[in-house]
């Protein structure tokens, strides 16, 4: 027979070892192991009144080297919708890791970490939505991972750097030529952090990237921490000086392989070019396209309710 004293030891070890077991809580937020020592910042965020979802979207964010951040405007659409959503920092960004290795930075890198943080999320069937950079990390995990796939979404991104240098360059052309003539004299000067050029800059921020006069708080979180060392390696100093890795990148011929039912979104004012988006849309089978009137680059938040209106019924079909 157990005596009293063997047992009430016994039943403490057992609910000690329970307690450990038990989940902790932390809000949905969960760093993720992706290899190489490196790990990912997670968050899942859904309508706490309900059951989980069944409808589950992993957000990819833009840069290279930006963040969430700006990316938060989604809690006030999705989880009502009775979507589940899910941040992730990517390498090098945000509450990740920032490993000092430039051999990081890659666009294939970048695609096979996409995929170990599905697997760790238990994701299968979920919609991927990219947005700018992580649009082109969207088309790259569709083309090589589209099993996993039940809907894409191809946010504010053109198939091709090439030609998104082309339509960069129309902007640029279109500037008065004082603007011009000073973009070209800091550039020629490797000094495009001269107040001069940032401020020709911000005026074309102003026009295809925010036409808001007051930016919201989450997207000047984004841009205050963004990685401009990982951007300046895959893009460049700008958008209109492309001198990364990114620089060759081209996947028009690819996009009618993408068999994943697709939403491909853009806007009249965007540094992408509307009907490079258009293209995109008839170039992938059966993709619906939406092209806001209003916005620009960060339509989710100067053409808003636009925005949702579109995306959010895709999600939920």
């Amino acid at each position: 027979m157990i005596g009293r004293r063997s047992f009430l030891g016994s039943a403490a070890s057992v609910l000690a070892l329970s307690a450990a077991r038990a989940e902790v809580k932390t809000g949905g937020a969960r760093m993720i192991d992706i290899g190489g020592g490196h790990r990912v910042w997670t968050k899942r965020v859904w309508n706490t009144l309900g059951a989980h979802s069944p409808v589950k979207v992993l957000l990819l964010h833009g840069g290279p080297g930006f963040s969430h951040d700006y990316l938060e405007c989604f809690e006030d659409f999705l989880p009502q919708a009775g979507i589940e959503m899910y941040y992730y920092d990517q390498l090098g960004c945000g509450l990740s890791d920032h490993p000092n290795d430039d051999r990081l930075w890659t666009v294939a890198r970048y695609t096979d970490e996409v995929e170990a943080v599905r697997k760790a999320l238990g994701l299968e069937h979920f919609i991927l939505y990219g947005h700018s950079w992580g649009g082109m990390l969207a088309i790259e995990y569709a083309l090589k991972y589209g099993q996993h796939l039940s809907k894409l979404v191809i946010s504010d991104m053109t198939a091709s750097i090439p030609a998104y240098i082309e339509h960069a360059n129309a902007i640029r052309h279109a500037l008065p030529p004082a603007d011009q003539a000073t973009l070209a004299k800091y550039e020629k000067l490797n000094k495009t952090d001269d107040p001069a050029y940032q401020a020709v800059m911000n005026k074309i921020y102003a026009e295809h990237v925010m036409r808001l006069a007051e930016w919201p708080e989450p997207a000047l979180r984004a841009f205050t921490h963004a990685n401009q060392h990982i951007y300046n390696v895959m893009q460049g100093p700008n958008e209109f000086v492309i001198t990364g890795n990114l620089k060759s990148w081209d996947r028009w011929a690819d996009l009618p392989k993408i068999k994943t039912p697709t939403l491909v979104m853009g806007a009249a004012h965007d540094e992408m070019d509307p009907d490079q988006v258009r293209r995109e849309g008839k170039l992938i089978p059966g993709a619906k396209t939406w092209i806001g009137a209003k916005g620009s680059h960060l339509c989710m938040y100067d053409d808003q309710e636009a925005y949702f209106g579109a995306l959010v019924p895709f999600l939920k079909a």
